[in-house]
């Protein structure tokens, strides 16, 4: 979900994307998402949710500065960092060495591992800033290209 603030946001993407007890999404029955078996709601919504990665994007220095209390919300996966967008919120478009953007790295990671949640890292296509990211613990990325390091 793009554009996560406040952990008060990450809260309302949790609870329209998680079955309950996590979230408060409708249960509209089995169906082919759960093989077309047999199961109990409450089964069914335990292994749905289990499946469903939520990632919640954190692209403004006030999502940066409010990591912590995102991280910490329940049913939250991944806290990834929407770099384009970010810098473009910090005013160095496509600056992605910048050492404010580093900081804001370090911030999200620390308060992802922290909580138990996977950091991320989206909009760096750059074969020389990604490793820096990646060496500093990101752990989940979306990207162009696989990166191969020898």
């Amino acid at each position: 979900m793009p554009h996560v603030d406040t952990a008060a946001e990450a809260r309302e993407v949790v609870n329209r994307l998680k079955y309950p007890p996590v979230g408060h999404r409708s249960m509209g029955g089995i169906g082919p998402h759960y093989g077309l078996r047999s199961a109990s709601s409450g089964e069914a919504a335990s292994a749905l949710n289990a499946a469903n990665l939520t990632i919640v994007m954190l692209e403004t220095p006030t999502a940066i500065a409010n990591a912590e209390e995102i991280a910490a919300v329940p049913g939250v996966d991944v806290l990834l960092i929407g770099t384009n967008d970010l810098c473009a919120e910090m005013g160095i478009h496509g600056d992605f060495g910048n050492e404010r953007v580093a900081n804001a790295y370090q911030t999200m990671i620390a308060a992802a591992r922290k909580h138990g949640k996977f950091p991320g890292m989206a909009g760096v296509y750059n074969e020389t800033i990604t490793p820096r990211y990646i060496e500093m613990g990101t752990r989940f990325m979306v990207t162009d290209k696989p990166l191969v390091r020898n």
